[in-house]
């Protein structure tokens, strides 16, 4: 992958090329940035320039045949370790090095796509994938090895967050102290979910969102759209590349979530004192549980998006409002009023303890039934 490719970011390319050429190559890193600014496609092309010895800040004009080997993901001292699941195809002890066709052609397709892509190509949405303690077996036995080209070995692990507790023991000690010329670059959305222990053993590198320019011109040049459109698809995405890509397709996960939400706030507006509102939230909820579990992580978090979109226009922050919304008869500004200062926080944290418990595999229903009739408390607060 070509340095070029990737969007932005060009003080981190320096930094890595240069730190490369140097010689000065951590052997642990930590590539933290929100879903869609490139930690994924900028790792593999950093490890691309490690082990195929290319200069200059570009993945050109080293060794060819390593440089070919990558456009294929197919180098032997390139590993990836990703979470997973069992699905129709492995029916148990899944680790990656069983799904690396599917990681390969996912690679080629949305190389900024997200954990939510990862599961639907995988078949497996309606679990919850992990990086378990037999991938940490793989790991350790794939850096055991010597590097089949005399060079570096790097070992990719993608989602770090989703390592489980007995994964990162397994795995503290091959971190602190590699065996030579071995590299980790673990890349992670959410710093804070990695335990601290291998969190203080990593050079940590923090990816900002990507600038609107960038997702403009990215789009216009990729997909020939008319620069207008490109304008309000890359506000639209605030940041987020692979939000762009869907809502140039109109595949965005977004639409059916934009429904499902305002059926529930409308519902839960009218559910004070009115017994058959009620049962509308609890069928929602009922509905919304038979998704799957990231289906449903998914879905709340686009829901926090949402309430803190209407609180920044409530209180006249129009240009940091990016959301648009597509329902027929609702209008976001008439709702704004109803999200404040008052509410916001108990409204977030509502929303994150349910994403809590559904990640620990509580019942869907009760937990979004809970959280429907919290919310009609808190949409009718009042601001102080």
């Amino acid at each position: 992958m070509l340095f070029s490719e990737i969007l932005g970011q060009e003080h981190i390319k320096t930094h890595l090329t240069q730190s490369a050429e140097n010689g000065r190559v951590p052997h642990a890193q930590l590539f933290v940035g929100p879903e869609g600014s490139g930690t994924l496609p900028m790792a593999i092309a950093y490890a691309q320039y490690l082990l195929c010895k290319n200069t200059n800040g570009e993945n050109t004009g080293g060794n060819d045949a390593c440089n070919l080997k990558f456009n294929h993901l197919s180098h032997p001292d390139l590993h990836f370790a990703f979470p997973v699941a069992t699905n129709d195809k492995v029916k148990k002890h899944p680790v990656s090095s069983m799904f690396l066709a599917e990681w390969r052609e996912l690679l080629a397709e949305q190389p900024y796509g997200n954990l939510f892509d990862w599961f639907k190509k995988l078949g497996i949405d309606n679990k919850q994938g992990q990086i378990g303690v037999d991938e940490s077996t793989e790991i350790v036995k794939a850096l055991s090895l010597k590097a089949y080209e005399g060079g570096y070995k790097v070992m990719l692990i993608w989602m770090a967050e989703k390592m489980n507790t007995a994964a990162s023991n397994k795995l503290l000690k091959l971190i602190e102290e590699p065996p030579n010329k071995t590299v980790f670059i673990l890349i992670a959305e959410d710093e804070g979910q990695i335990i601290n222990t291998i969190r203080s053993r990593c050079q940590v590198l923090h990816f900002p969102p990507l600038a609107e320019e960038v997702i403009k011109d990215a789009i216009i040049k990729n997909y020939t759209l008319d620069s207008t459109i490109a304008t309000k698809i890359a506000h639209q995405a605030n940041g987020n590349y692979n939000k762009a890509c869907d809502l140039v397709y109109h595949d965005s996960e977004d639409t059916p979530f934009e429904s499902w939400f305002i059926f529930w706030i409308r519902s839960a507006f009218k559910a004070k004192g009115n017994k058959s509102a009620i049962h509308d939230l609890i069928s929602w909820s009922e509905d919304i549980s038979k998704t799957g579990r990231e289906t449903q992580k998914q879905f709340l978090q686009f829901c926090m998006v949402f309430f803190r979109q209407a609180l920044l226009l409530n209180y006249q922050a129009d240009s940091l409002v990016y959301i648009e919304t597509k329902t027929e008869n609702f209008d976001l500004k008439k709702f704004a009023p109803f999200v404040h200062g008052n509410n916001i926080l108990e409204i977030t944290q509502e929303l994150q303890d349910a994403i809590y418990h559904i990640e620990r595999n509580g019942n869907s229903k009760i937990i979004l039934t809970d959280l429907s009739i919290k919310l009609t408390r808190l949409l009718h607060k009042k601001e102080d």
